[in-house]
């Protein structure tokens, strides 16, 4: 059956397993039953079914004799009627097009009759029956080579054991690289008049100096013994010290260079120190690379300012919102414009779902949120989004909620319209969470109790998280990994538990009016920007005070994001620059971040005082993507 549905699929190939035109039994010792587009493994699906599992599945599930097994994907698939009737028709022996003709007159295009010529008289060629004489010629002088000694036979291969310098990679200020540096060991000073045993009357102590020198400690002593006089060698005793300072010596040696102290030494000794040692030291830009320097490409298009760009999870598409009521869809890596789709509204907010196998796109405009299907990409993961939408049940009990959902239909439905959420107030933002299924909107009210919603697209409900929001809610995000929810108000950012239900941090930004928030993929950073030029960088594991603050923009900062694999991060300011740092994150816990700003990227021009209105970056390249107030939106590589 899945044979015959891959005859009906062969206009539109299947490009989640890339593994080629093979026979599929290759692969039934292995996990895996082929690979996608980045490579990675597609595994199977786990069938842990046995005989009693099957049966009953068999008898309970009335769409068993319909379902069958994709060898490629090695997922199950529930055939529709269409191709149920052409595998039956097929099995009748009959033709796959129900509007083929089978009996079409027939046209001889040859002759019954014997002729008397061959279809062809060529005589057989030389060359079939005598032997090639430039593949003569060839081998003489390959056999001419050998004897004059030009062709040698390949060397054996050397056993000997070969030995690599491990650190000749490493930076020579690292820890690491220090070992291959030759250190010479300490030299001994060479003994003096007052070491000799019979030194000059000048070199020996009288006793107020013996005294004052058995009273200092031993390392504010110029001579670590007592010079002594003796009449002749044979009358030196045996040197008591011997012993410790071999022990001295060796620690020299082990340890060089050895350098000791004591604390009141330490305590009493001037420090000079350079000024220019006091700035810490920052690695060049050059070598943070790769970060975006060049704008590559303009996507042309909107009649007025871009407020809200998104990209796909692939990074092929790029969706962006303006106040001329349009979204457009653009391909990314030739700046055309797929589609345009008209909105009742000035777009406030688009958000791309982050989840790959689903294809929905959240639209915010005035009151209303839109979950729309562009349609773009495999057909595979548009289909299966619709059939996700249209296979929602409503439950027996209705509840009240305080957003109203309705199915889009007739035009809306054509243009990609699938959901329609109907709010009480204007919303500002949508963002996602990471798996896909739950929608975070802002309705910024200072009066008000409902500002924040949370929508789960799967079962559609909405819930209001909050009894009472403490200030007006600018932005959200969902902590990437663990269930926490960031709720940013003008001066404060609040971290919740989602699971306990309590507030865990109250992070203060030291900033008049936070503007927009990004996290870090790790979890425990956030950067927040500001509308009095600010950018507050927040430890979430040192303090509840920002760790750094940038204040490199001249102008209120509208958006900032976080790239998902690179330590980049941006943000995007009214004075028309995008603004890229590094931002490494280190896995150990007592290494802080390390913060470097890279590159000014200029390239929009400001219109009505407004400058960069959104900033993102692509999901897998070093990127970036800024819209602005001049109707464009641009690519930075």
């Amino acid at each position: 059956g899945v044979d015959l549905l891959n005859l009906n699929l062969m206009k539109f190939p299947d490009i989640r397993n890339t593994v080629g035109n093979i026979p599929m039994e290759w692969y039934k010792d292995y996990p895996h039953i082929g690979y996608d587009l980045d490579g990675k493994k597609i595994f199977k699906p786990i069938r842990n079914k046995d005989e009693l599992d099957e049966f009953l599945d068999k008898m309970e599930n009335p769409d068993y004799w319909r379902t069958v097994q994709d060898k490629m994907t090695g997922a199950d698939i529930r055939l529709s009627d269409e191709q149920v009737d052409l595998v039956h028709r097929l099995q009748e022996g009959k033709f796959g097009d129900v509007n083929f003709n089978e009996y079409e007159p027939a046209i001889d295009f040859f002759s019954n009759e014997v002729m008397i010529h061959p279809v062809t008289n060529r005589p057989q060629d030389k060359r079939s029956f005598i032997p090639s004489l430039i593949e003569k010629e060839k081998v003489g002088k390959l056999v001419h080579a050998i004897k004059m000694g030009w062709i040698k036979p390949r060397r054996p291969k050397e056993t000997t054991p070969q030995y690599y310098d491990l650190w000749a990679k490493e930076d020579p200020n690292s820890i690491l690289g220090r070992h291959k540096m030759h250190v010479p060991a300490p030299k001994l000073k060479l003994p003096g008049h007052e070491e000799s045993y019979n030194p000059p009357p000048e070199y020996l102590m009288s006793e107020e100096e013996r005294l004052a020198w058995e009273q200092q400690d031993p390392e504010d002593r110029k001579l670590s013994f007592l010079p002594q006089k003796f009449a002749c060698l044979r009358a030196v005793p045996a040197y008591s010290r011997f012993i410790h300072e071999r022990f001295e010596r060796c620690l020299d040696l082990y340890l060089c260079p050895r350098q000791i102290l004591s604390f009141f030494l330490l305590f009493f000794i001037q420090v000079n120190v350079n000024p220019e040692d006091l700035i810490p030291k920052l690695p060049k830009p050059k070598d943070l690379q790769p970060f975006p320097t060049t704008q590559s490409l303009v996507y042309r298009g909107h009649s007025s300012l871009v407020r809200s760009i998104s990209t796909s999870p692939s990074g092929q598409w790029l969706v962006s919102g303006s106040d001329d009521c349009t979204v457009r869809f653009w391909e990314v890596s030739t700046a055309r414009c797929l589609k345009t789709v008209e909105v009742g509204g000035a777009v406030k907010g688009v958000a791309w779902n982050p989840n790959p196998s689903i294809c929905l796109v959240a639209i915010s405009y005035d009151d209303t949120v839109v979950l729309l299907n562009p349609g773009l990409g495999d057909r595979l993961v548009s289909t299966a989004t619709d059939q996700l939408i249209s296979s929602y049940e409503e439950p027996e009990e209705v509840k009240e909620q305080p957003v109203q959902w309705t199915v889009a239909e007739g035009e809306g439905h054509e243009q990609g319209h699938r959901l329609i959420l109907k709010h009480p107030k204007a919303v500002r933002q949508v963002t996602w969470h990471g798996k896909g299924d739950y929608l975070a909107c802002v309705m910024p009210d200072n009066g008000s109790s409902l500002q924040v919603v949370i929508h789960q697209v799967s079962k559609r409900r909405t819930q209001n998280p909050f009894r009472k929001n403490k200030g007006l809610v600018q932005c959200v995000s969902f902590h990437p990994i663990r269930p926490y929810f960031f709720v940013a108000t003008q001066r404060y950012v609040r971290v919740y538990n989602l699971i306990k239900q309590e507030l865990t941090k109250k992070l203060m930004a030291n900033c008049k009016w936070i503007s927009s928030m990004a996290t870090h993929p790790g979890g425990d950073n956030v950067i927040c920007g500001s509308y009095d030029c600010r950018l507050a960088w927040f430890d979430l594991d040192l303090s509840t005070k920002p760790y750094k603050v940038l204040r490199h923009h001249k102008k209120a900062l509208r958006s900032v994001a976080y790239h998902r694999h690179y330590p980049l991060f941006a943000s995007g300011s009214d004075d028309g620059s995008v603004i890229v740092c590094h931002g490494m994150v280190y896995n150990d816990l007592l290494q802080n971040p390390l913060i470097v700003p890279v590159k000014v990227l200029k390239g929009h021009t400001i219109t009505h005082d407004l400058g960069v209105l959104d900033v993102t970056f692509h999901p897998t390249q070093p990127w970036v993507f800024s819209s602005g107030a001049d109707g464009t939106v641009r690519l930075f590589t």
